[in-house]
């Protein structure tokens, strides 16, 4: 499965506002590489449900935020620019906007969508999914920047779904990571939770490999919930700083 087909079309005609915050997560996510090229505008335009005008003011934003660079001549074409560390700020703006209440409704849609996808795969992925999946683990073990960290954790999530061959579960854990990845992996986040983290991908991905469908989904949703406590850990923390300020 293509990885710009992951990122889902709006449901209207959309602004440019929105659609280059969505493209500004697929990179960050690392959903489009760095260096790679953009589909024409006209083709990628409808691939995202937009007017050709629309995706041009969202690549005029990208630009300016120096995630992509126009080239011209005979190989030109938009190139994607991906920072390997991505600012935290927009990501701990957003925490600080939750509630307890928004954090744990993300959590229950991730129960659904997350546990389910861990089952699914656990009874389809191919062996080539689940080297992959079993790669991104590897890769979050590796990760030492915490860019690093939200595309490994990200992308194996999305292993994950991509290993039901469902659009519709690949497309909402698109979504859920978005929203999420990034809120998590703020410089907050103990030193004993990034080791957590990386155990219960290896449980997961251990259940998927051996096809155990019911271990694969309660490993998913036990990583959920510690996911949300980290989550609500994070808010309360930024909470008290600003009252404290």
């Amino acid at each position: 499965m293509e990885t710009r087909t992951l990122i889902a079309p709006l449901a209207s005609a959309g602004r440019a506002g929105e659609i280059a915050a969505r493209l500004t997560e697929a990179i960050h996510l690392g959903l489009i590489s760095d260096g790679e090229q953009l589909p024409p505008e006209q083709e990628f335009a409808q691939q995202l449900g937009v007017a050709p005008m629309t995706l041009r003011e969202a690549i005029s934003v990208l630009r300016e935020r120096g995630l992509v660079e126009t080239r011209r001549g005979r190989h030109g074409g938009t190139f994607v620019r991906r920072s390997l560390d991505p600012p935290d700020e927009p990501d701990t703006e957003r925490l600080r906007a939750m509630t307890a209440g928004a954090l744990r409704d993300i959590a229950d849609e991730q129960l659904a969508i997350t546990g389910v996808a861990a089952r699914l795969a656990a009874e389809r992925a191919t062996p080539r999914s689940v080297r992959r999946i079993l790669a991104h683990v590897d890769q979050l073990a590796a990760a030492a920047t915490r860019g690093a960290r939200v595309t490994a954790d990200s992308r194996f999530h999305i292993e994950v779904a991509i290993a039901t061959r469902s659009e519709r579960l690949v497309r909402r854990e698109v979504l859920l990571q978005s929203e999420t990845a990034g809120m998590l992996w703020l410089p907050h986040l103990a030193a004993s939770d990034v080791a957590a983290i990386g155990r219960e991908h290896h449980e997961i991905a251990a259940a998927v490999a051996a096809e155990d469908a019911e271990g694969a989904q309660e490993a998913a949703e036990r990583h959920v919930r510690s996911n949300l406590r980290r989550l609500t850990s994070g808010y309360l923390e930024l909470i008290e700083d600003a009252l404290g300020a």
